[in-house]
């Protein structure tokens, strides 16, 4: 959620297995219960809402510190899962990367006048939970509570996971990678799930997530990555309400690194590819595209953005719906691959078409390329590097594949289900995470 610049983030720490009472105060050398005075030396009072004790508490809700006759200084929220309390009695240090679990609810915003503090992530399903809070009065008293209860545990049927995402930890990408991510089951509420999902970029720009199906959200800049930094992603997945009683259960966070800026680009009846690194033109590639006789053998126009690539491939038309025995068929070996759609185009290695290179368009859709022009191009290109291509009938749809900058950037902001751009900064997610929103 959007944070203002004052914000408090507070470190969560491991709680420890044993059980304390539910509830202490203090106030200097005098001491009383949340939401009281604590004696006769006053002081400020303060109250945390899940209130002490409570037991069963949904994850998304809010942990909420307010302060009468005083501010709140600081708040720091410990989690620990009931399976540990129950272990060895020590808690469990988790670090964040990808698949690990965090803790959540370690991070939250103070109200403009300091009376109040609401966390901004959610709470770890089937966890004890305690919050410090402190407060201060105009005098320099001050007041510390401390609050306990747990949430609710999430059986296996009603947890959310992350089933894949794409980059992965450790990629280099292209300037015009999206990042992919899909749950193991349907997202009925996406706002909540949007807005628990914060990239950060060291080249600040604006994105937003659009999503493909219901299990599946992607999220890409305005523009193109500024090539050469890195870029995070926080998943703060766990306590999320992905549906009905369906909570996300742990945190995930991804890292990568964008490249070098590789752009190629086509003007198909020119018969040639010019291939750009950093602005600067590298190489000159004759090409055969699609003949473009019927639409699926009509090469796309539009922006490509690369997906995988293969040293050697089978390319089967059965694969894209054309069956053995159709007109079209076709079934051939090809080395050096590169896909660019999802409805069978790649630029790869095709002497069986040199005569045509550069000169005519005589291929199935695909860009076709001499083996060493095609062995070039296949050794420099990252996932995500961009092809664009212009002069055909037939146009990339914007989920063919990674097509998705054929949204304007208008569209795109328009299909996100918050409405509104992320900003890469660090500064938050656009709403709330909360089960406050619906």
């Amino acid at each position: 959620m959007r944070r203002p610049p004052g914000r408090a983030r507070c470190a969560a720490r491991a709680l420890a297995a044993t059980a304390l009472a539910v509830l202490v105060a203090t106030a200097c050398t005098t001491g009383g219960g949340a939401g009281e005075r604590p004696g006769a030396g006053g002081g400020p009072r303060i109250t945390v809402t899940p209130a002490p004790g409570e037991t069963s508490v949904p994850p998304n809700t809010p942990v909420r510190v307010s302060v009468e006759d005083g501010t709140v200084t600081d708040v720091r929220i410990e989690q620990v899962a009931h399976e540990e309390l129950a272990g060895s009695g020590t808690a469990r240090t988790v670090s964040a990367g990808d698949g690990e679990e965090t803790s959540a609810a370690a991070e939250g915003e103070f109200g403009a006048d300091r009376t109040l503090w609401v966390s901004d992530w959610n709470l770890r399903p089937g966890a004890l939970v305690r919050v410090y809070a402190t407060a201060e009065d105009g005098t320099g008293r001050e007041t510390e509570v401390v609050s306990q209860f747990s949430t609710a545990d999430v059986d296996g049927e009603h947890r959310l996971e992350l089933a894949a995402n794409l980059p992965r930890t450790g990629d280099v990408v292209g300037v015009g990678m999206p990042v992919v991510v899909t749950f193991d089951q349907p997202v009925e509420y996406k706002r909540q799930v949007e807005n628990s999902m914060e990239v950060t970029s060291e080249e600040v720009t604006e994105g937003a997530w659009n999503w493909l199906d219901d299990e599946t959200a992607v999220f890409r800049p305005r523009e193109y990555w500024e090539p050469h930094q890195s870029v995070s992603v926080d998943l703060r997945l766990a306590g999320v309400e992905a549906a009905e009683g369906v909570y996300g259960t742990r945190d995930r966070r991804i890292e990568f690194e964008v490249g070098r800026e590789l752009v190629a680009t086509m003007h198909v009846p020119d018969h040639r590819m010019e291939v750009a690194v950093d602005g600067e033109t590298v190489r000159t590639i004759p090409v055969s595209n699609g003949k473009g006789l019927r639409r699926f053998n009509t090469t796309t126009s539009g922006i490509h953005v690369t997906m995988e690539k293969y040293a050697t491939l089978v390319m089967d038309s059965a694969t894209v719906g054309i069956p053995k025995g159709s007109p079209g068929y076709y079934r051939l070996d090809v080395d050096w691959a590169v896909r660019t759609s999802n409805s069978g185009e790649f630029v790869h290695a095709a002497p069986w078409n040199a005569g045509n290179l550069g000169r005519a368009n005589a291929s199935n859709g695909c860009t076709n390329m001499s083996v060493a022009d095609a062995r070039w191009f296949y050794e420099r290109s990252l996932m995500g590097d961009l092809l664009v291509t212009t002069g055909t009938s037939r146009e990339l749809e914007w989920d063919n594949g990674w097509g998705f900058y054929q949204r304007s950037w208008e569209e795109w902001l328009e299909h996100s289900v918050t409405g509104e751009p992320q900003v890469t900064d660090g500064s938050g997610t656009p709403g709330s995470v909360h089960g406050d929103d619906l």
